[in-house]
């Protein structure tokens, strides 16, 4: 069988055999699928050869390129030595030096001079559970948040509040979290209990307020439901500073702090799903050390092993995990885990990806790359279809309006977004939209060449899909 018929017939068996993820498969089955082959650095190759930029750095996941060096060794150095073994009654080595690393890693940073103090104060983050994705991570802990209370003997908190254009994942806990109908809610007989809160979209404000005057009135409403219904709240759960899947929407400045106090105040548990602004995205490791948030209890997963395999990682404070402990006939065990639980495979994959943090100086060298972002998006911003540009870090989105007077949104069905990924792609940059909103989120280690290369594509593709 030649080339051309190989590749024939992965397309065909592509088109008859998957189910792709978040596709409606009646057009998929209509088109020539991209079919990835290979990848060097911030770059994907079709079975056709074709190259094309990673501007979606293969869904947020991937952080220093493919087949970065230092973790294709890591891991072969791991498969050496033993590729998996359950951590339920037993533990192994690379799982152990990730966790210490990453209590490390979320804890520093709060309080530079004097490191330990948030520990002091029985305040850190102190414990690493692992899971396999970020709907796990999320899953854990809201299983986590709910059986503390119960401990205690609060067994009215069975509850929880969450946003507007909230997205924690697929599996049921955090779908029951999640606030984009289109997501979520065909599930809704499904879902347990959940007070919802407007999001802090200062673009399309649900309250019809203007930041800095409207005072942070999302939060407050936040605060009015924690008046009233405080006994029966397990947890806040957010996406600290972008609520990704929900558009690329940022925050504004003192909202994450604000509802992290309003937490406090209500001795109600705060989740930060850390999962997509976690690791870098955001010019910081994660995106609560931007207004010294330290939460209860954090999600983390997508970059932890820079794309290469899957692990989640739910840290929780010392406090939360003194409650899950007695004898065995008190039945305080967290009775969840996962047959991968801890994968020494990933966990090596994820201590390479944390050392390259520091050998190449990744946050620092992010800097010039947010500048070149952020004067990019002021240029779109000028644009007649161009409603809101929004980024935190290297994350960014450009929302593409049919009127930018009344922010009246493009039609759904008119796949505006995707005509721009199309024309993108046809150009050799790979990227995925979110409705009418355009997803900036290359590789942290992209090139300020290859940057400004991907934003260009992305400037005409934009020009050309609403012209």
């Amino acid at each position: 069988m030649s080339l051309q018929e190989d590749n024939r017939h992965l397309e065909e068996s592509d088109r008859k055999f998957l189910w792709h993820p978040f596709t409606q498969m009646k057009e998929w089955e209509q088109e020539t699928p991209v079919i990835i082959a290979g990848g060097h650095d911030s770059f994907i190759r079709d079975i056709h050869g074709t190259w094309y930029l990673d501007g979606v750095s293969s869904l947020w996941v991937n952080i220093f390129g493919h087949r970065k060096k230092e973790i294709d060794d890591a891991i072969k150095a791991q498969i050496d030595r033993i590729s998996h073994s359950t951590l339920l009654g037993l533990s192994n080595v690379p799982a152990i030096q990730l966790a210490e690393k990453l209590i490390t890693a979320v804890n520093l940073g709060y309080d530079k001079k004097h490191p330990a103090a948030a520990e002091e104060k029985g305040n850190a983050l102190s414990r690493v559970f692992y899971s396999d994705n970020g709907s796990t991570s999320v899953e854990v802990a809201l299983k986590m948040a709910f059986q503390y209370w119960q401990h205690l003997g609060e067994h009215n908190r069975t509850a929880f509040i969450s946003l507007s254009n909230a997205y924690h994942g697929d599996t049921l806990g955090a779908v029951s979290v999640g606030g984009i109908d289109v997501f979520h809610k065909a599930f809704g007989p499904l879902l347990f209990r959940t007070f919802r809160a407007p999001s802090p979209y200062c673009y399309r404000c649900e309250l019809n307020k203007e930041y800095p005057e409207c005072g942070l009135s999302c939060a407050l409403l936040i605060e009015e439901i924690l008046t009233a219904h405080h006994r029966e709240i397990a947890a806040v759960i957010i996406e600290p500073l972008v609520q990704a899947a929900g558009g690329m929407i940022v925050s504004p400045p003192g909202y994450l702090k604000r509802v992290r106090e309003l937490c406090k105040a209500f001795n109600v548990l705060f989740i930060a799903d850390e999962v997509a602004t976690g690791f870098g995205r955001t010019g910081r490791m994660f995106a609560c050390q931007h207004e010294d948030v330290l939460p209860d209890i954090m999600c983390l997963s997508k970059g932890i092993t820079g794309g290469y395999l899957p692990l989640a990682a739910t840290l929780a404070t010392e406090e939360i995990y003194r409650a899950f402990l007695g004898t065995f006939k008190d039945l305080k065990t967290f009775f969840h885990g996962h047959s991968y639980t801890g994968n020494p495979l990933a966990c090596a994959a994820a201590l390479a990806c944390l050392e390259l943090f520091d050998k190449e100086d990744t946050l620092r060298n992010l800097q010039p790359k947010i500048v070149l972002l952020e004067d990019w998006l002021r240029e779109m911003a000028g644009m007649p279809h161009v409603g809101n540009v929004r980024n935190k870090g290297l994350m960014a989105g450009v929302e593409l309006v049919s009127d930018k007077q009344t922010k009246v949104a493009y039609a759904w069905e008119e796949k505006v977004g995707w005509k721009v990924a199309y024309h993108a792609r046809d150009t050799g940059v790979i990227i995925r939209p979110l409705g009418n909103v355009i997803v900036i989120m290359p590789p942290l280690s992209i090139s300020i060449d290859n940057l400004r290369q991907m934003l260009k594509v992305l400037g005409h593709a934009i020009r050309s899909a609403v012209s």
